[in-house]
């Protein structure tokens, strides 16, 4: 990213952020000492940014201001995978997941991803239990359940909304962020569906209610410097499909057993995030 100029934090920069989303224009706002600092991604012209800041200072009517908009930067920005670390692996392990144990019928590739270990004894099945997951140093378990998935629909539907809001957090704040919203919901959901159902579960789809709900709170803050610009009624597609779940409606219409409890928590979790790292890039 490249420096625009440097103010004084008592410069309330939150109008001029938002116009700069409006225009979609990728930029940070970072506080360095007694200053705040702007920055533009590469390829942006910061004396064009300093020009228009200058006129939106003076009291200027931004809206009146045309922004051309750099097709090869858009472009790019599409494609900018070597920035998307996070995202990739998520889908690539997903997908190689879902293929290895058969969308769940390859019992003995299904186990080692399975929050504890599966025992198949006859036509019984037992599990070993959390608490042998936990003792055997087995850490990754409590994660590995969000890149099962049982079926092509579950898959490409959990992997869409990755690729659309995920890769945008990634792209807008970070892999860190990205990496550590993941781990903390994958983690909270898939213990509190073991609590509910058992091991035998998986999906990403607790993940994607955390991402969808970070990205829409986010943008309910205020004072911050970047949006994410996502639909707001998706937080209403949530609710709704959330209290479908746990009403049993779902599950009527012959879209089998859904992991209520993960959607929920992740829901949960993705909302406790926001504050969090409002925090951390404050400080």
């Amino acid at each position: 990213m490249v420096k625009v100029l440097e103010v004084s934090l008592q410069l309330d920069l939150s109008e001029f952020a938002a116009f700069l989303w409006q225009h979609q224009i990728p930029h940070r706002i970072l506080e360095e000492g007694e200053c705040q600092q702007l920055w533009v991604s590469a390829g942006i012209n910061p004396q064009r940014i300093s020009q228009l800041f200058e006129i939106w200072q003076s009291g200027g009517d931004l809206s009146q201001v045309q922004v051309q908009h750099n097709p090869a930067l858009q472009k790019g920005q599409v494609f900018d995978l070597h920035r998307l670390p996070v995202t990739l692996v998520l889908i690539v392990a997903s997908v190689l997941v879902a293929l290895l144990s058969g969308f769940g019928d390859n019992f003995e590739m299904l186990r080692y991803f399975t929050i504890a270990d599966l025992i198949q004894q006859g036509d019984s099945l037992y599990t070993s239990g959390l608490d042998s997951t936990l003792s055997s140093g087995e850490w990754w378990r409590l994660l590995t359940p969000i890149f099962l998935h049982f079926n092509i629909p579950h898959l490409a539907f959990n992997l869409l909304w990755i690729w659309v809001v995920a890769a945008r957090i990634e792209r807008l704040q970070g892999l860190n962020v990205l990496l550590g919203l993941v781990v903390f919901a994958g983690v909270t959901s898939n213990l509190a569906q073991y609590i509910v159902s058992g091991p035998l579960f998986g999906g990403m789809s607790g993940v994607v209610f955390a991402v969808l709900a970070y990205t829409w709170l986010w943008d309910r803050q205020r004072k911050v410097s970047e949006r994410f610009n996502l639909p707001p009624a998706l937080m209403v597609l949530m609710v709704i499909w959330l209290a479908l779940g746990f009403s049993g409606v779902l599950e009527g219409i012959g879209m089998g057993a859904v992991a209520n409890t993960a959607h929920l928590i992740g829901l949960l979790a993705g909302l406790a995030f926001v504050p969090l790292v409002a925090l951390l890039r404050r400080r």
